[in-house]
C-alpha cells in the first residue's frame, strides 16, 4: 500500500507539470508567456498576452490536470472507495499536482500560480462544493472586472462549504482544502498588494486580442 502513496503523487507532480502556457505560446505564437504582462505561465496571463483562443486552451488543459490528478486514484483503487487510505492518496496526488504546476520540470521550475489546477482539483473532490465556489469567482469577477479578486474569494469560500454547507468530517480533506486556500491566497500576494493600493489591473479575459 505505500506504493500508492509514492506512485501516484509522482504521475500527479508530472501532469502538473506540463507547461500549458509556455508550449502553447512557443508552439502557436513563438513566444514564452513568462516574458510578458504578469510573466506567469497561467490562463490569465495567456488571455492576456496571447487572446481569447489560447486562453481557453491553456483554462481547459491547466483545469484538467487537476481533475485528473484527483480522481486518478479512485479509477485504479475501486477496492478502496470510501476509505480513509483512498482520499489521502486523492489529497497528495492533487497536491503534487498543484507543486508541479507551480514548479514545473519540463519548465525550469517557473511555472503559473495554481489557480486553474486547483480548480479542477476540487471539482474532482467535491464538484457541488466546487460549482459554488466558481459561482462565487465568477461573481466577483463579473462586478469587478478583477480576475485575482475572484480567484482568491473563491478560494476562502471552498473550505468554508466543505464545512459549513456540506459538513465534510473527513479532517485530512478540511485540513487540505485550508492549505490549497492558503496556497492560493499566498500566490496572490502581490495581487493583494496592488489591489489594496487601487493599483491591479482589471483583465477583460473574454475580450478577442486585436
Amino acid at each position: 500500500m505505500i506504493w500508492n502513496f509514492i506512485l501516484y503523487p509522482i504521475l500527479g507532480y508530472f501532469l502538473g507539470s506540463i507547461p500549458t502556457a509556455v508550449w502553447v505560446g512557443r508552439s502557436w505564437f513563438g513566444i514564452d508567456v513568462r516574458k510578458y504582462g504578469s510573466k506567469n505561465a497561467g490562463a490569465t496571463n495567456t488571455f492576456r498576452v496571447l487572446g481569447q483562443k489560447a486562453g481557453i486552451v491553456v483554462l481547459a488543459i491547466d483545469v484538467l490536470k487537476g481533475l485528473i490528478a484527483s480522481v486518478l486514484p479512485l479509477i485504479f483503487m475501486p477496492d478502496r472507495l470510501g476509505s480513509d487510505i483512498l482520499v489521502n492518496v486523492q489529497l497528495i496526488t492533487s497536491l503534487a499536482c498543484v507543486l508541479g504546476h507551480v514548479f514545473p520540470i519540463f519548465a525550469n521550475f517557473n511555472g503559473g500560480k495554481g489557480v486553474a489546477t486547483s480548480l479542477g482539483i476540487i471539482i474532482g473532490l467535491h464538484p457541488p462544493a466546487a460549482i459554488i465556489a466558481m459561482g462565487i469567482f465568477l461573481a466577483v469577477y463579473l462586478i469587478s472586472s478583477f480576475v485575482s479578486l475572484g480567484a482568491i474569494c473563491a478560494a476562502l469560500t471552498f473550505p468554508l462549504l466543505l464545512h459549513y454547507r456540506f459538513h465534510i468530517d473527513s479532517r485530512n480533506l478540511l485540513i487540505f482544502s485550508a492549505v490549497l486556500s492558503v496556497a492560493v491566497i499566498f500566490s496572490h500576494r502581490k495581487n493583494i498588494t496592488r489591489l489594496l493600493n487601487r493599483t491591479e489591473s482589471k483583465m477583460p479575459l473574454f475580450k478577442k486580442k486585436e
